[in-house]
């Protein structure tokens, strides 16, 4: 089966029309042929043609923000992404976190609304410095696909990252659920992940809860106190001071535990070589 064609005009090119193309290659579930022209035929035998064609119409694979009658405030990657997110090729949760994360951004960029900041190493001022070795529009061409590979490694980096939140934010909000039913002041968690911002998203304030256990990357194990609030330094309650500052044997000698390997001396992490030297600690502490 011949792969569908796309269409988009050629020459220079902006962030929008390389993150459209972008989206396409990484969320589109068919193969696509890309056209880059200018040619009025070439447009209108492409399946899809995005910021050329002078025509927005989702039905017809029309996605062109140019012309007088579209008044919205997309370009062509953000009509892109609308598509995808309504072919449900884009789960909506993914849909989101990608306008939040870049797609507002190009689109305002593009259509006027907002202006790069000056310095600032955006994806539209990176993909306008690609624009600048090319003189032919055959320079122009491979220029693009280079910039799309960018766009497209970004793509896949942000919906991973997506992921992650969606998995962390499970595992966070079930640990939490589970402290309170077994009324322990302490948050198990079975991997590391970024909890802080989901533990005070969902009232971590008023939780009855001082103390995250979670693995460290090097096999150990992490026993953090929770700040009263985001971004504070302090502690709800912070570790005893008698192991602050202390690692190694004497750590142990003081804890009386086999495997304490540090305790911050500010009292808000003790490493454990073992998960079950931390819950040894825990127990100890009476937090469990």
């Amino acid at each position: 089966m011949a792969a569908r064609v796309a269409a988009t005009h050629n020459g220079p090119f902006h962030a929008d029309d390389v993150l459209a193309w972008s989206l396409l290659c990484v969320f589109y579930p068919e193969p696509l042929e890309l056209k880059r022209t200018r040619s009025a035929e070439l447009i209108a035998a492409a399946d899809i043609a995005f910021d050329v064609g002078g025509l927005y119409d989702p039905a017809t694979g029309r996605f062109d923000h140019h012309q007088a009658d579209y008044r919205g405030p997309r370009s062509s990657a953000g009509l892109i992404l609308d598509w995808l997110e309504g072919t449900g090729h884009v789960p909506a949760g993914l849909a989101t976190a990608l306008r939040d994360a870049l797609v507002n951004y190009v689109d305002a960029v593009d259509t006027g609304a907002r202006s790069p900041t000056a310095g600032v190493p955006c994806f539209a001022t990176l993909v306008d410095v690609l624009n600048a070795p090319a003189s032919a529009l055959g320079d122009f061409d491979v220029a693009f696909v280079q910039a799309a590979l960018m766009g497209q490694a970004l793509l896949r980096g942000l919906a991973a990252s997506q992921q992650a939140t969606a998995l962390a934010e499970a595992a966070v909000l079930d640990a939490m659920a589970l402290a309170v039913a077994t009324g322990s002041r302490v948050i198990y968690l079975d991997d590391y992940y970024a909890w802080k911002p989901i533990y005070f998203a969902h009232d971590g304030v008023t939780h009855p809860t001082d103390f995250v256990l979670f693995p460290g990357h090097d096999s150990s194990w992490r026993l953090v106190a929770i700040p009263p609030e985001l971004g504070d330094f302090g502690q709800k309650q912070p570790l005893p001071r008698a192991w602050a500052g202390l690692s190694d044997a004497e750590l142990e000698r003081v804890t009386g535990i086999p495997g304490a390997v540090f305790c911050h001396k500010n009292r808000f992490i003790a490493v454990f070589a073992t998960r079950e030297a931390a819950d040894q600690a825990i127990e100890l502490l009476k937090y469990a």
